[in-house]
């Protein structure tokens, strides 16, 4: 028997154009969201979105050691923090529920004595001592493991010998295909020989189902569409494939996307925190720029824009344009798209996005009234990768925490510098308070007295009043600090150097 690509066009039947699209993002509970499955997320919901369709989220927590509540709690607020709401699943109850597997373990049991039913699968007595001899076995010959069907064909009365000491089963199915094809909408057409499959469980001697079978149904029974799901699951297709026609549903259209590779083009791993989303959340990455990153991990627009909005993204967005290749993680380039996105964001919007960032950095700003606030951020905000850097930079503009650089501490040794500090000292003694308006006027004054400009001029004035020899508009840092601030720390300085 060969299940082809004909076979899986009539199991679809006449699909009717209005027919309405639903994919779905089924994670398990059992870590931290990884970039991996973020990008399948966001695919899912960028598809569901464009084409009008319904974006279910379906939790696989069967695994009853490794799945917590803790875990679901974390994806689900990463998936929000993401902005990829969801139209079904936890929390919003559709007519397709329940949406966790745990929930669902009656459902896959009927099913699957339904194929028992049916001759399509059959008792397996095989205890996990003897599969693991077998699996031993097969690999010291050089045989890839593989099911021998030891239980397929048993006897009644050896059947019932089982039965009557108490040996559990489990339920495997029947694998009558020689080779099962089907079209990819990511890699095309796709060709496995279902004879190197072997008879698979489908469901487990203490009733829980694997994974093949519980998807199998969950997509069935909820009647998704299209699954766009990681390369990594691609060799599950022919098993999975092969049980919706046993079962009688309609198989959806797969659509498997390429691998993301970390700095050494080694598959990234979701065990090593630093590709988890929550990572990213802390570091100070925008929502918007880590999902704008993550669809350009494997896909391009027609038009070759890199910096989208999540609307752009939604507008532009198709399959046809995911690439079959491999996509490299690029943590500059994620920065470079952060930074785009945080120039997009001004005054109030900067201020709420950078205030968590300050207040857990210790650095006293309620002292500091908003407006000084907005004119902090926006001295600094245009060397931002993250805003994790934002305390770093901001630190030169409050009295506790800044230091003097090496280098900075050197210039002001000179002779010029010393100059330059105290002509700077009498200009601004002259003046009630430093303004927008008078600072170009004191600084022409300051370079008159002193008989320099340029950076023999500027460079000092930033030493003293920063401790760095790099940074801030020195207008913008005049400003911010204020008369009696820039007074201080010339005086710090001055008596530092001398």
């Amino acid at each position: 028997m060969v299940l082809t690509l004909c076979d899986l066009c009539a199991l679809r039947g006449k699909r009717i154009m209005e027919e309405r699209i639903r994919a779905r993002f089924a994670p398990s509970p059992t870590g931290l969201l990884h970039v991996g499955n973020a990008r399948t997320a966001l695919f899912n919901f960028l598809f569901t979105r464009k084409m009008g369709g319904t974006f279910i989220l379906r939790l696989e927590d069967t695994d009853r050691e490794r799945s917590t509540a803790e875990a679901e709690k974390t994806i689900l607020e990463d998936l929000r923090w993401l902005g990829l709401d969801w139209d079904e699943g936890p929390g919003r109850p559709g007519s397709f529920g329940p949406y966790r597997q745990s929930e669902r373990l009656e459902i896959y049991r009927r099913y699957a004595l339904g194929l028992l039913e049916k001759g399509n699968a059959y008792r397996c007595y095989c205890t996990l001592e003897e599969l693991e001899q077998k699996r031993k076995r097969s690999l010291a010959k050089g045989i890839p493991p593989q099911y021998d069907g030891h239980c397929r064909n048993l006897k009644p009365e050896e059947e019932h010998s089982l039965l009557a000491a108490g040996r559990p089963a489990s339920l495997r199915f029947k694998v009558e295909a020689r080779n099962v094809e089907f079209e990819d909408l990511v890699k095309g057409r796709v060709s496995f020989d279902a004879q190197s499959i072997g008879d698979f469980i489908i469901l487990r001697s203490d009733g829980v189902a694997p994974y093949n079978f519980a998807v199998v149904v969950d997509d069935g029974l909820m009647e998704i569409t299209h699954v766009i799901r990681g390369e990594d699951h691609l060799t599950n297709t022919p098993r999975q494939l092969l049980l919706y026609k046993a079962l009688g549903f309609i198989p959806p259209q797969f659509s498997h996307l390429p691998l993301i590779l970390g700095p050494d083009r080694a598959p990234l791993s979701k065990r090593l925190g630093t590709t988890a989303v929550d990572h990213f959340r802390e570091e100070g990455v925008l929502p918007e720029a880590l999902v704008n990153y993550l669809a350009l991990l494997g896909w391009t627009s027609e038009d070759a824009q890199e910096i989208f909005s999540l609307e752009e993204l939604v507008n532009k967005f198709s399959l046809g344009r995911v690439s079959r290749s491999a996509a490299a993680f690029d943590y500059d380039k994620l920065k470079w798209v952060n930074r785009a996105h945080l120039k997009g964001l001004s005054g109030g919007k900067a201020l709420e996005a950078a205030l968590p960032f300050l207040r857990k950095s210790g650095i006293n700003i309620e002292e500091k009234s908003e407006p000084w606030l907005y004119e902090a951020l926006q001295a600094v905000w245009g060397e931002l990768n993250t805003l994790s850097q934002l305390a770093d930079r901001l630190k030169v503009f409050f009295d506790g925490g800044w230091e003097m650089e090496a280098e900075a501490e050197s210039l002001l040794v000179r002779g010029e510098s010393r100059k330059v500090l105290q002509g700077l000292r009498d200009e601004v003694k002259q003046v009630d308070e430093i303004t927008r308006e008078n600072y170009k006027g004191m600084l022409s004054s300051l370079a008159k007295r002193v008989g320099l400009s340029g950076r023999g001029l500027y460079m000092p004035l930033r030493a003293a009043l920063t401790g760095k020899t790099r940074g801030p508009e020195l207008e913008k840092v005049f400003i911010l600090l204020g008369k009696e601030k820039v007074l201080s720390r010339l005086e710090a300085a001055l008596r530092q150097s001398g």
